[in-house]
């Protein structure tokens, strides 16, 4: 007899047919991963995002002014930036102002320091060029009416702004100038107290010292690894009188002027790089930036995209590996300049040659000798002979180290540290 078929108890939940019923997967822990990483990395790239166009602004705090003498330059190609240090107090306040002086004492402005940064983007190379501010030159595109004599150091091209300066460079040298970026005092002073200072191991005490007149503030009373501060490098950087104590009591004059200066100078510059590169992230530049865009103005052809990618190309960059170059001259003595500095030839001519890669562009105005006459200047130059980038000023290729041959170095500059 069979059994009745008995219904199972009617539940009050509906029951999906196999069609609707929706199959439910056990989540991974490598999915949770994924997930939380995918929104960490959208979080950092909205915030990256913001900060760039944060730079962006302030970069484009920096006063610009028009450059009509300007080299063009193709996408890719090398090309040459002039550095100017500016001597204008001019809009100065603080500790700048307090340290050298109110804008109402000073008038007019001279490029305290010249330098060129030839820049190879394409290999990310960089080499330095200075050229002594009392290099005797005829000078170029200077204003009618101006009052300042044709035949004149290379610094008085600058009293009216960057373009005599350019255009003074490119006939004397041949060297084509793409941009141009000055820095006045303030700006020296701001930069290193940007990256927290600078250390700097000086040998002997050291001192600013023209006849009892400290000029540039210099005074580093102990030997040995030093922290400077702004106006302390300024000081160092600025000091044309640069005298150490051999032994207590007993101080010695370096003779060299304007080149030791420049071999200081370039010492700051490499130290200040590597103190910047070892904190590179976008919030410290941005800190740094802020200090130093109201010190620095540029031309109008270098864009702020254009300089935020350089910095990116060149974040890395080592201050030990930057080239450095001294455009080679002797002293002497001009009855319209005073004391200057007499380009010498065919040394400068090989000297602009390894600093480009290549031969400079045509001499149009030639640099003077101390009578105010056109020093013969060759066409072109083959090579450089063996040695001859230690007598000409030229670092060589092992970086900013100089050797002790070339004048303004030795053992009474300091070194990094």
């Amino acid at each position: 007899m069979a059994r009745p078929v008995v219904a199972p108890p009617r539940s009050s939940v509906p029951v999906l047919s196999p069609s609707r019923r929706r199959p439910r997967r056990r989540r991974s822990a490598g999915e949770g991963v994924l997930k939380i990483a995918a929104i960490f990395v959208a979080v950092v790239l909205v915030v990256a995002g913001g900060v760039y166009g944060y730079l962006r602004y302030r970069l484009g705090q920096v006063k610009s002014i028009n450059c009509a003498t300007c080299a063009a330059v193709a996408d890719g190609a090398p090309y040459n930036v002039l550095l100017v240090g500016s001597d204008s107090r001019v809009g100065n306040t603080g500790s700048a102002s307090r340290a050298f002086g109110s804008a109402s004492q000073v008038g007019g402005q001279r490029s305290d320091t010249i330098k060129i940064l030839h820049v190879d983007p394409t290999s990310g190379t960089a080499r330095l060029l200075s050229i002594p501010r009392d290099t005797y030159v005829a000078l170029s595109d200077m204003p009618s009416g101006s009052g300042l004599a044709t035949d004149n150091k290379i610094n008085t091209a600058f009293n009216d702004g960057p373009g005599p300066l350019v255009q003074t460079i490119e006939s004397t040298f041949g060297i084509p100038i793409a941009h141009f970026v000055i820095v006045d005092f303030s700006g020296v002073i701001d930069l290193v107290n940007s990256v927290g200072g600078i250390k700097l191991d000086f040998p002997y005490p050291v001192r600013d010292n023209d006849n009892g007149n400290n000029n540039s503030g210099l005074n580093i009373p102990q030997a040995g690894c030093q922290t400077l501060n702004g106006n302390m490098a300024l000081a160092l950087a600025r000091s044309r009188y640069y005298e150490y104590e051999e032994r207590p009591g007993y101080w010695v004059y370096d003779p060299s002027s304007d080149l030791g200066r420049i071999q200081r100078q370039n010492t700051i510059i490499e130290v200040v790089i590597n103190k910047a590169k070892s904190s590179y992230n976008p919030l410290t530049i941005n800190a740094f930036l802020g200090s130093v865009v109201h010190d620095i103005a540029k031309d109008n052809g270098m864009s702020s995209g254009a300089m935020l990618a350089l910095a990116q190309r060149y974040h890395a960059f080592s201050g030990s590996s930057l080239q450095t170059f001294t455009l080679p001259t002797t002293g002497g003595y001009s009855s319209v300049a005073g004391d200057v500095e007499v380009v010498q030839e065919p040394a400068a001519q090989q000297v602009i040659t390894q600093f480009l890669g290549s031969q400079p562009g045509s001499v149009v105005t030639a640099p003077l000798d101390a009578y105010g006459s056109p020093i013969a200047v060759p066409s072109t130059v083959t090579s450089s002979p063996s040695g001859s980038s230690a007598r000409s000023g030229s670092s060589g290729a092992s970086g900013s180290s100089t050797p002790a041959t070339v004048p303004g170095t030795g053992p009474f500059n300091p070194t990094p540290c």
